[in-house]
């Protein structure tokens, strides 16, 4: 498939004006396809005849396309390319008649069938340039047009879009004509959906899912709900410009490869945010906080929308962080800052230090294939640290006048960065343009180091910078507590731009300085030695969670770093993590600890000591929760100890009994999550796992049973998890997925190393097979990564020289490869 690059979507845009989109979807022709009929009408600017473009469509079969009544060649499409050549200035109307092909890579028309009931579900994903796996297009996002959607579907079927819809009968539903939109914003999803509907401000507002997830959704509607009008209520306050759209609906699908997306009108999350087992509090708050970030795009992204890809920040850091400041202000989730530390921030962190890094902004996205690259934890987490940074040095206020700004100036239309920084230079005196040249167009993280310096009682404070961005930061100084052994008490907080003017007076020796206390900036830090000396014994004894997040970042940032031992990290958990209450830092110190640590940081020789010490720490929460008051902390630690179990037995037990002595009973989510380690560790076989799944033969528990099969310590087992991953192209995105993430096991590291060189010619090919979405699935999950050795670091440099992956699976491998360097750095500084 042809690309569409820069210069020719700038090419076009001078060229063309479009109008409107009039979409006919039939739905009703079978499995396999969809009738697509589309009418476009647009302008041909200027005064010279004879113009050339193109439009773009990837049909199954291109049944017909007339230009003003006048018929075109089909057979004249080059890939996903329609030209329109000779075109006069003045308005023209094309007609494209297509059947398009369902997605099952959760690409395009995405094609769902439930195991658990038979009902059929089908939906849009659209984003980047999947527009034209659905409707004929100008497929770039300053060609924005209003849209009127006519849908043919089976007569028991809803069908949502992104305007109120309407049922006319024998299965035609129209949509209410759509304000000015970019395409790739124009969704569809139809099923037999379970509804919740209700009323606010005056607009419709709904929430759906499959019918079989029905009695979960309906549990958590109030929340839902609640969460959705107070952020929306919220928004109010913020912008200006009112809700822009006619109705506020959020679909929960199957299958989806994002988190969730903005559609206007009719957001799309994935299905796993309707809880069908426990859950903890955090969980719930990333939901909020997911739906505050899609409804932000709602004016950040749909009302004003990017003209080119290389300032997909603009939407995405700033959802980013309207999401997470949002939902702190709007709901009962007041914490999410430290949510934020512990997980959106080490994945900007990790992004940032690889070689594929790149600007918040960057000046270099040629063409649309490179813009998907940047959808990573720099365009996300870093870009919302840095707008936090920027409140933090221009203030709320200026900040918030400046957006609003740029609404009014842009609303219906596209800006740029240029656009953004001349806004919200209109609210402030303070230099912006400098401001954004520090923080969006350059690369790298950062670091700040104390200097303390002076005889005790009179001494002075230095932060030291590596790198050249401005940071208007918070220190804390703590001294220990008199009263309680190993508490910390707050002496002061210390407002310091950096670089410094000069030493700033703290008086006495604190007992310990915390830099960029608040996390208000994006930086590593580090610690003085007597600093440190206190993290190690007092680290739990800090009275906030938020800078208990700063330091446990600044320990794993130093052990990835290779300056603080691995063991060392883990004596620090074992040591405090017991005494931790955040629900977020727990989940977070423990995914790093076995994730990182155990399974690759330490050798096969380290790993069963790392193991038992997590292993340990979560008996250790487990027995501190058996008052039943911390029901979220007791679930964390039940998971991990069964992902740490290094033995069967008492997991074994626990899937036998059906609970957990003294809570919790075990849901579906906890049964396949014991079920995948048994398999793992060779105690389970087929018949178990068959059995299981006859007790839950939902979506879900499809995925469980594919990754126990693919993670059985069995020849044959392997055998036919790689053939159903690389040999056919029968798995969906999701399938795919649970396969490969049972696949590799660091204890069965014997038993499939013949695979790990099949691995890169194999995801090669599958990449070039089936598309990016798979691409990044076979790079993410089936990569070898527990395969921490100069051979497979050797054969993965060679695949990427001379195999010549598609984009988006170089860019996974180069992250994959990347690490895996990271790994031998850690473990040769360890050993050494």
């Amino acid at each position: 498939m042809s690309v569409l690059t820069r210069d020719e979507a700038q090419t076009r845009s001078r060229l063309l004006d479009v109008h409107h989109y009039a979409i006919d979807l039939d739905l009703t022709r079978g499995d396999e396809t969809f009738d697509s009929r589309t009418v476009i009408r647009f302008t041909v600017r200027g005064d010279t005849a004879g113009t050339d473009t193109f439009v773009e469509v990837k049909p199954a079969e291109l049944r017909a396309v007339t230009l003003d009544g006048q018929p075109l060649d089909p057979a004249a499409l080059d890939e996903n390319r329609l030209a329109l050549k000779g075109l006069t200035p003045g308005e023209h109307e094309l007609r494209v008649d297509a059947a398009m092909r369902y997605s099952r890579t959760g690409e395009g028309m995405h094609r769902f069938t439930d195991p658990s009931d038979g009902e059929t579900y089908v939906y849009t994903q659209l984003f980047l340039d999947d527009v034209q796996r659905v409707y004929a297009a100008f497929d770039q996002p300053d060609l924005k047009a209003v849209f009127d959607l006519a849908v043919t579907a089976p007569e028991d079927w809803t069908v949502l879009a992104n305007g109120v819809t309407e049922h006319t009968g024998d299965g035609h539903w129209k949509a209410a004509t759509t304000p000015p939109i970019s395409t790739y914003l124009v969704a569809v999803a139809a099923g037999p959906w379970h509804s919740v509907r209700t009323e606010h401000r005056g607009l419709p507002f709904g929430i759906h899912c499959r019918r079989s997830l029905a009695p979960h959704l309906d549990t958590d509607a109030d929340e839902l709900l609640d969460v959705t009008r107070a952020c929306f209520d919220r928004y109010h306050e913020k912008f200006d410009e009112p809700y822009p759209f006619d109705s506020y609906d959020q679909a929960f699908v199957p299958e989806f490869n994002a988190g969730a997306m903005e559609n206007p009108g009719l957001v799309t999350f994935r299905d796993e945010f309707v809880f069908r087992s426990a859950v903890t509090d955090t969980q719930r708050q990333t939901r909020a906080m997911v739906i505050a970030h899609e409804m932000a795009h709602m004016w950040f992204g749909d009302l004003v929308t990017l003209r080119w890809w290389d300032d997909i920040w603009l939407n995405e850091s700033f959802a980013e962080y309207m999401g997470y400041q949002t939902t702190a202000e709007a709901t009962r989730f007041t914490d999410t800052w430290t949510d934020f530390g512990v997980t959106r921030k080490a994945w900007g962190y990790d992004a940032d230090q690889r070689p594929s890094t790149h600007p918040v902004a960057p000046e270099n996205v040629q063409d649309t294939a490179s813009a998907l690259l940047n959808f990573d934890g720099i365009s996300y987490a870093k870009g919302a640290s840095a707008l936090r940074q920027l409140v933090a040095w221009l203030g709320e206020k200026d900040f918030l006048a400046g957006i609003n700004i740029h609404i009014e100036r842009h609303k219906f239309a596209n800006a740029s960065l240029a656009d953004f920084i001349d806004s919200l230079a209109a609210a402030t005196d303070r230099d912006v343009h400098a401001w954004a040249d520090a923080w969006l167009r350059t690369t790298g993280v950062d670091s700040l180091l104390p200097g303390v310096t002076g005889d005790n009682g009179s001494r002075t404070l230095t932060v030291h910078r590596t790198g050249e961005r401005p940071h208007r930061i918070a220190v804390g100084l703590y001294d220990q507590n008199p009263d309680h052994e190993g508490r910390l008490t707050p002496r002061e907080r210390l407002d310091i731009d950096v670089p410094q003017t000069e030493p700033r007076p703290i008086g006495k020796l604190p007992a310990l300085v915390v830099l960029n206390d608040g996390d208000l900036s994006y930086a590593k830090i580090r610690f003085d030695p007597d600093s440190f000396r206190t993290v190690r014994d007092s680290l739990s004894g800090l009275p906030d969670p938020l800078t208990r997040a700063v330091v446990w970042n600044a320990l794993r940032d130093a052990v990835r770093d290779g300056e603080l031992p691995a063991t060392t990290y883990l004596d620090i958990a074992r040591t405090h993590l017991p005494h931790e209450s955040d629900l977020a830092l727990v989940d977070g110190v423990l995914a790093f600890a076995a994730g990182q640590i155990a399974d690759r940081y330490a050798t096969p020789e380290q790993r069963p000591a790392a193991l038992n010490t997590l292993a340990d720490l979560c008996r250790d929460l487990i027995r501190r929760t058996e008052d039943g008051d911390h029901p979220g902390l007791r679930l964390i630690a039940v998971r991990h100890r069964i992902a740490t179990a290094a033995h069967p037995d008492t997991i074994a037990a626990w899937l036998a009994d059906g609970t957990v002595p003294g809570g919790p009973e075990l849901d579906p989510e906890l049964r396949w999550r014991i079920l995948t380690r048994l398999a793992v560790l060779g105690a389970t076989d087929e018949a178990a796992i068959a059995a299981e799944l006859a007790n839950d033969p939902s979506a879900t528990g499809q995925e469980g049973a594919a990754r126990c099969r693919a993670a059985l310590p069995d020849a044959e087992a392997k055998a036919r998890a790689w053939e159903a991953m690389f040999a056919s192209d029968d798995l969906s995105n999701y399938l795919f997925t649970a396969t490969a993430q049972g696949f590799w096991q660091p204890e069965q590291a014997d038993l499939v190393r013949d695979y790990v060189p099949r691995y890169y010619t194999e995801a090669v090919a599958l990449a070039a097979r089936r598309g990016p979405a798979m691409a990044d699935a076979a790079g993410r999950w089936a990569f070898p990564a527990h395969a921490v050795d100069a051979d497979t670091l050797r054969l993965g440099q060679e695949c990427l020289a001379d195999a010549d992956p598609i984009p988006a699976l170089r860019r996974k491998l180069t992250d994959q490869l990347d690490d895996l360097a990271r790994a031998l750095r850690v473990r040769e500084a360890t050993t050494d």
